[in-house]
């Protein structure tokens, strides 16, 4: 286990950083700044004794952590004006992305964090409380069961999520927690197109479409839309999907 002195100090963010979220549109109010650089100090304490972030140098987590986080913002601030309770959900929240940056930027919209592995859960829970941010909720879950529960299941108008596997089978992780209409953002790579061929099957069986790929700054937004109610059989049992994705 590493010790304390090993964590790295995390410096505000740059001028570069500043001038690249302004460039995307994104306009920070009176205390954002505060809410996300005490997220990245939380995330780099917590880093030294468990794994949470590859990004050895703090200055670069405000580009790969927070900025990519924060180009999910168009289409949730796009639905802000819809009606009162948007509720988003981070499937597989891991070390808090996109999830506690955008809600840090979104004090009025609801956030569900989820999260597997108990002790990254405990750190979520954690650095919620620490930053004051009531609009965020920690469940610790697999998807697979979360998305059966009452509460849950059909029930949230974006989910997102980052880093969690190819898009079959995020897509099988993710679709059955939309409400009918939602949208689900996935952050990824190079890859975006090749994952969206390889998902043609899942999209069918989870009745879902790409409705449209951007390209960020710092990856590619797949947006899908929820077309009618997914199937009771989906998503499968925990593990089925990673170990075998809806190939036909």
């Amino acid at each position: 286990m590493r010790e304390p002195t090993d964590v790295p100090d995390v410096p505000p963010p740059s001028p570069a950083v500043i001038d690249a979220a302004a460039t995307a549109g994104i306009d920070f109010e009176p205390g954002d700044l505060d809410r996300l650089h005490g997220y990245l100090r939380a995330l780099y304490e917590a880093n030294a004794v468990m794994n949470l972030t590859a990004v050895r140098d703090p200055a670069d987590a405000w580009t790969r952590h927070v900025l990519d986080s924060l180009t999910l913002l168009p289409w949730i601030a796009g639905l802000q004006g819809e009606g009162d309770g948007l509720r988003v959900l981070d499937v597989g929240s891991g070390g808090g992305c996109p999830g506690i940056p955008l809600a840090c930027v979104l004090k009025d919209v609801r956030f569900t964090l989820l999260e597997t592995t108990t002790k990254k859960a405990r750190f979520l829970h954690d650095t919620v409380e620490a930053l004051g941010l009531d609009n965020v909720e920690v469940v610790a879950d697999r998807a697979e069961t979360a998305a059966r529960r009452e509460g849950h299941r059909g029930s949230y108008q974006v989910v997102m999520a980052r880093a969690v596997g190819r898009l079959p089978v995020l897509l099988e992780l993710t679709v059955p927690f939309a409400v009918q209409g939602g949208l689900v953002l996935a952050i990824k790579g190079e890859q975006a197109e090749v994952e969206i061929e390889e998902s043609r099957a899942a999209l069918h069986r989870l009745h879902a479409h790409v409705i449209d790929t951007v390209r960020t700054a710092t990856g590619t937004v797949v947006v899908v839309e929820k077309t009618r109610p997914t199937p009771k059989m989906y998503p499968r049992t925990a593990g089925e999907p990673k170990r075998s994705p809806i190939r036909k």
